[in-house]
């Protein structure tokens, strides 16, 4: 499995319906091809709950170690990412909605005073919930809730759910503070991550150096290597190599070129690098992989 992505890194997906904007879904890591989900964002707020194993889940500049037993919030619009920590595999409840589901309409008195503050804080982008803490734990009680009412789907299974999620809203807004300190220069360095992000989305293929990427943002190759390594957690060439082996796997599925023809075509000038690359990402060569995936009998 692999996310829809588009060139801006937002996920396309439906999450519910306009009716019920409101997607829950039980994913295990083992299920994507790179047994980690990639950077994405969308603009629904996500809550995520971790039934087996653990999780290295990142959103924007903060890494969290989740186990079982554990979730976190995912605030609206923001980069998150996922991979394997000290288990081989995590399996986890994802609870994505649209912030209307809760206040509605637009310009309302729950949009206004008592989501905005917090959906517009970058400051706020996420919350680890454990459950020694008093309000953590209550917040983790609530999601196991909807999680029941998601398997028992009884007749007022929605409502029931949408009580659930104002409730876990009421949590957040009571413990949290707004603090709009920094917020315009943390939304100007969100955006030149998406920016350097998307320019190598567009142009993988080609041969991108690290002025390339530095231009993208108007500064100096040093400060964009730091600052995309603080949000990204690791440096923009890694970033570059793993975009390039994700886009290798449909070629090594679904075409017939030979394992030279498909590193040139995601931008590795040498076969044996990106076998390589390929090898330290994947845990297999890219012949074992197209084996494991060969279409037909």
């Amino acid at each position: 499995m692999q996310l829809n992505i588009d060139q801006e890194q937002k996920e396309i997906k439906s999450h519910g319906s306009y009716e019920f904007p409101m997607l829950i879904s039980y994913e295990r890591l083992s299920y994507f091809d790179t047994k980690e989900f990639p950077w994405h964002w969308h603009p629904e707020i996500e809550l995520t709950f971790v039934l087996e194993g653990e999780i290295a889940y990142q959103v924007n500049d903060s890494l969290y170690e989740l186990k079982a037993g554990e979730g976190l919030f995912c605030n609206t619009n923001v980069l998150h990412s996922g991979h394997r920590l000290h288990t081989p595999d995590c399996s986890y409840l994802s609870i994505t909605f649209h912030p209307r589901l809760l206040y509605g309409y637009g310009s309302s008195v729950m949009q206004n005073k008592y989501m905005k503050h917090i959906l517009k804080n970058p400051a706020l982008a996420s919350i680890h919930f454990t459950p020694e803490r008093p309000w953590h734990k209550k917040v983790l009680k609530k999601i196991e809730k909807i999680k029941k009412l998601d398997q028992k789907h009884n007749a007022s299974m929605e409502l029931q759910m949408q009580i659930a999620l104002m409730e876990i809203w009421l949590k957040i807004y009571e413990h949290v503070k707004s603090d709009e300190t920094d917020t315009m220069e943390n939304d100007r360095d969100t955006e030149r991550i998406r920016r350097i992000m998307e320019y190598i989305q567009i142009h993988y293929a080609e041969k991108i150096t690290l002025e390339d990427l530095a231009e993208q943002i108007h500064l100096c190759k040093s400060e964009s290597c730091r600052l995309f390594k603080r949000y990204m957690n690791e440096s923009m060439f890694d970033y570059l190599l793993g975009y390039r082996v994700e886009k290798s796997l449909e070629l090594l599925r679904q075409s017939g070129y030979d394992v030279t023809l498909v590193a040139g075509s995601v931008g590795f000038a040498n076969p044996g690098y990106y076998a390589k690359i390929f090898k330290r990402k994947m845990g297999c060569t890219p012949l074992e992989y197209r084996k494991k995936y060969k279409k037909g009998p």
